[in-house]
């Protein structure tokens, strides 16, 4: 005889509980999640991946040798600096970002919890400043005081945003004593803003430092140094990310290689110019000379109370002039990755 269907209520009990049983469990939902206080994992399991947006760092593990010796799969996304990455982050796109001091901050005010765990700077960092001042050719700025009443470049959001700010109120003005003209850093836009006038003065770095006084110099382009620190260099990941026990041990790992590709470029110059400033970026060797010897030594502390507390420094000014909360800068940094940069380059990390 065929079977009686089960009555509909006792159906609905078994069904109920079948989801049950198949559902994570809120303890162990919690469980799976890494604690944010919590000590990294050392131990990446197999079928991890990360989405890596630092082409330089790429490049410079491809020369060394080291780019295939992690023990999970990179995915490199071709993208750099702030708004690519906040971008790439919010779309789920992106596990590492390679960016300067600013993009974290206006993350965190735009809602996207986001977490700093390397940190680098440059030896000797007044001598070997990210940017200068480019001065447009028939305007007289000799010193930080003759900035009052000229039309300034300003991208905000940006780390040459945050640098003009920094600057006016090392020469003790404010923006009402000029004219701040919102350009976007991109390229070789200050520059050519500059030459043709349109600012008198613009926060230009790298290779344009270099090619606006060469090609505007006969007309009377110079830059000016402005006396800060201007090194900070990152990596930052989402919040939630860190969560992820694999992943957060994947990133440990890609910390450390960091560290050490920061390193073996400074020391092996004839092959970072070579690999990358030529046949990667399009310079010339001459360039590359100049980019290399601008850089100076890369300097991976162990210790981050310094950048902590001069990165407070730039978050109280962009929050007085922009009307933001002031954030707490400490709470912006994963102290558990305080260490990994430098005992990579002492050979304590892999």
């Amino acid at each position: 005889m065929p079977s009686s269907p089960l009555p509909r209520s006792l159906l609905a009990v078994l069904l109920m509980a079948a989801l049950t049983a198949c559902a994570p469990q809120g303890g162990e939902r919690a469980a799976a999640a890494l604690a944010a206080d919590a000590p990294l994992p050392t131990s990446v399991p197999k079928g991890t991946k990360l989405i890596v947006g630092d082409p330089s760092t790429k490049v410079a593990l491809q020369l060394s040798g080291e780019i295939d010796k992690f023990s999970f799969d990179i995915e490199w996304a071709n993208l750099s600096g702030g708004p690519q990455t906040s971008e790439a982050f919010r779309a789920d796109a992106l596990d590492v970002g390679a960016v300067a001091e600013i993009p974290a901050i206006h993350a965190t005010w735009t809602g996207l919890p986001v977490k700093i765990v390397a940190s680098k700077f440059r030896k000797d960092a007044l001598n070997h400043p990210t940017y200068e001042l480019g001065i447009a050719p028939g305007t007289h700025v000799k010193t930080l005081a003759d900035l009052r009443g000229k039309r300034i470049a300003y991208s905000p959001g940006q780390a040459q945003g945050a640098l003009v700010l920094k600057v006016l109120k090392q020469a003790g003005l404010t923006k009402d004593d000029v004219t701040l003209v919102e350009l976007p850093s991109t390229g070789d836009v200050y520059p050519n803003a500059l030459a043709s006038k349109q600012v008198d003065v613009a926060p230009i770095g790298g290779v344009n430092i270099k090619r606006y006084t060469t090609k505007f110099g006969k007309d009377g382009a110079t830059t000016i140094r402005h006396g800060l620190r201007d090194d900070p260099a990152h990596l930052y990941v989402r919040t939630v990310t860190l969560e992820d026990p694999a992943k957060a041990a994947a990133i440990r790992e890609y910390v450390a290689a960091w560290a050490r590709a920061s390193v073996w470029a400074y020391e092996h110059p004839k092959e970072w110019i070579d690999g990358y400033y030529v046949k990667d970026q399009g310079l010339s060797a001459a360039d590359g000379r100049y980019l290399v010897d601008l850089a100076g030594e890369p300097d991976l502390p162990a210790d981050w109370s310094e950048a902590i507390a001069r990165h407070q420094e730039t978050i109280d000014i962009l929050a007085k002039e922009t009307g933001n909360e002031a954030l707490k800068a400490e709470d912006l940094y994963d102290l558990r990755f305080q260490t990994v940069g430098a005992d990579a380059i002492k050979g304590g990390v892999r």
